[in-house]
Order: structure tokens, then C-alpha cells, then sequence
């Protein structure tokens, strides 16, 4: 492995932006080079198969839909009921929407590994882990719900975000509204 951690961080958030624009059969190394405006190679020194690009892709998401500190330090402060937990929904909303790239980059992602059983795997691992941590936080934060809320509410923001990224079934609908009713009627 190459050791330039911050050139593997610019590589594979060149690598998202490919990916979000061209899909996954736009994504080459060479394509992300070139986004990256480094020397031709440079993608292939890093991760050198496609599948390590892949999954390397796919850690960067989460990386970056991280909430950050600050941000997890004031919904804490709220008091654990439901208007708290439609704040924290609002709240991961929010950063997936302001970085669509992003959301529409894990789609392909979860799309290609239905045909590439490595990448199956790798994202499978990144989810779930992803899940867990989700539980783990909810459990912590004594938010009403339990792990099927959880559950439940992951389905309906997906499912949220897809309408909401992609030609909409609803054109015009309010999202924060919907994000608060979603959560009144999984969790209230």
C-alpha cells in the first residue's frame, strides 16, 4: 500500500465524483486521474483493483455523512422523545441532501454489488457496521423506538432520499415534514 493518506482520501473523493456523475461503468482509474488531476497511474498505485476502489469508495461515503461533533453534542442536549428523534432524522436528511453526489454514489455502489460478490461483501460489512453503530447511538441516547424503529425509519429515509435525489413520485412535497411524519407514525 501506498502511504499518502490524504492523497487515498483525495483519490477516493475524486472516485465519488466519478461515480455519482458516469455510474459504476464510468468509473475507471483512469477516469478518476483525471478528476483528480494527478498523474495517470496514481489511482491504480493506491487500489489497485477495481474492487479495492470500490470498497474504498464506499468507506469515504460514511466518512463524509458522518455527523460531526459539535453537531452530535447539541442533539444531545435535546430531550429524548420523539420531536428529538425527528431532529436527528432531519439532521442525517440534511447531510445526505447537501452532498447528493454522495447518496447517489452509495446507490451505485449498492447496485454494482449486486453483480460483484466482493463488493457485495465489503459494502455488506461498511452497512452493517454502519447499522450497528446507528443501534448502539439510539440505544445510548435513550431515544423512544427500538431497534425496529430503527430499522424501520433506515427503509423509509432511503426510501425518502431516493424520491427526493431522483425524478420523484411526489414532486413539490415538503421533505422535512415528511421526515417528522415518518417519525411520529413509526416511532410516536
Amino acid at each position: 500500500m501506498v502511504a499518502n493518506p490524504s492523497r487515498r482520501t483525495h483519490l477516493a473523493d475524486a472516485g465519488l465524483l466519478v461515480l455519482a456523475a458516469d455510474g459504476a461503468r464510468g468509473l475507471t482509474h483512469r477516469q478518476v486521474d483525471r478528476v483528480a488531476d494527478v498523474p495517470a497511474g496514481t489511482t491504480s498505485n493506491y487500489f489497485r483493483t477495481r474492487d479495492t476502489l470500490l470498497a474504498a469508495l464506499a468507506d469515504r461515503i460514511f466518512e463524509r455523512l458522518q455527523p460531526t461533533a459539535e453537531r452530535l453534542a447539541e442533539l444531545a442536549t435535546l430531550t429524548p422523545d420523539v420531536e428529538a428523534y425527528a431532529d436527528h432524522m432531519d439532521d442525517v436528511v440534511a447531510r445526505v441532501t447537501s452532498e447528493p453526489g454522495l447518496w447517489l454514489a452509495l446507490l451505485e455502489l449498492r447496485l454494482e454489488a449486486t453483480r460483484r460478490p466482493d463488493l457485495h461483501e465489503s459494502l455488506g460489512r461498511t452497512l452493517a457496521a454502519g447499522y450497528a453503530a446507528d443501534l448502539t447511538y439510539h440505544r445510548d441516547s435513550g431515544l423512544p423506538g427500538g431497534d425496529e424503529s430503527v430499522a424501520l425509519l433506515h427503509h423509509a429515509i432511503d426510501g425518502l432520499l431516493l424520491d427526493v435525489l431522483t425524478p420523484s413520485i411526489a414532486p413539490g412535497r415538503d421533505t422535512a415534514s415528511t421526515v417528522r411524519t415518518l417519525v411520529r407514525r413509526l416511532v410516536g
